[in-house]
């Protein structure tokens, strides 16, 4: 007897995984990296130094899109 459980959760994991990717990428085109990575990255390049709060991070982030503190001129909208 066969099960059909097996594809259909392989399916749904490859969907899941698509569906991250997209998300991923559309807050990568809107300048909104993911906290997760930032914190992975940290802690493997740069282990003496500690990783910025989700806030701050987000913060960080949305002041790098919207050019706040760039002094050369440089504004989204």
């Amino acid at each position: 007897m066969t099960s059909t459980a097996a594809p259909s959760q392989n399916f749904r994991d490859r969907l899941r995984a698509f569906n991250k990717c997209v998300c991923d990428g559309a807050r990568l085109m809107v300048g909104q990296g993911d906290y997760g990575t930032y914190v992975a990255h940290i802690a493997k390049t740069h282990p003496d130094q500690t990783p910025m709060t989700e806030r701050e991070f987000f913060r960080n982030r949305e002041n790098a899109r919207f050019g706040v503190g760039n002094t050369s001129g440089f504004r989204c909208c």
